[in-house]
């Protein structure tokens, strides 16, 4: 993978992901300009599959502001490029009951760029919280580590 532009922090707090696939996507000159200046934002975006097709929702690229009359809409619906063999075994995954495919991160992939995309499964409350322990106790294991190594 290339060097991330964009990151979605919140989807590996709020979902347990399952599986990863990698998709291409289709952009306006000006989203491109927008994303290269840093101008996205993938916190509340997700996929679905319509029709055959896998199509990218609230993903949101500001217009970018040395472009024309022919700006972009910031919230538009983008498409992804997936195999045929990749959007159906999604349908199939993404059909059963509380799972859904979220976007993770965007990067540059030789000159292209691509989402990860995730299937996930929500986490519930009591769930996060078993993170935020897991993650309190990795920490501390490490501070008595470099205590230790310290004195030592």
């Amino acid at each position: 993978m290339g060097e991330d532009l964009i990151t979605n922090r919140k989807a590996q707090r709020d979902y347990e992901i399952l599986e990863t696939y990698e998709a291409g996507i289709v952009l306006r000159g000006s989203e491109v300009k927008s994303l290269r200046a840093g101008h996205g934002n993938l916190t509340d975006a997700f996929a679905r599959i319509e029709k055959d097709e896998c199509w990218l929702y609230q993903f949101d690229i500001q217009p970018y502001k040395q472009a024309t009359i022919f700006n972009h809409e910031p919230k538009a619906v983008r498409r992804l490029l997936l195999h045929r063999q990749e959007i159906r075994k999604l349908f199939g995954i993404v059909a059963v009951k509380g799972r859904t495919l979220v976007a993770l991160k965007m990067y540059w992939k030789n000159g292209n760029l691509k989402v990860l995309l995730g299937v996930g499964i929500g986490k519930n409350v009591r769930d996060k919280r078993q993170d935020l322990k897991k993650a309190a106790a990795k920490r501390e294991i490490d501070q008595a580590l470099k205590d230790s190594r310290r004195r030592s």
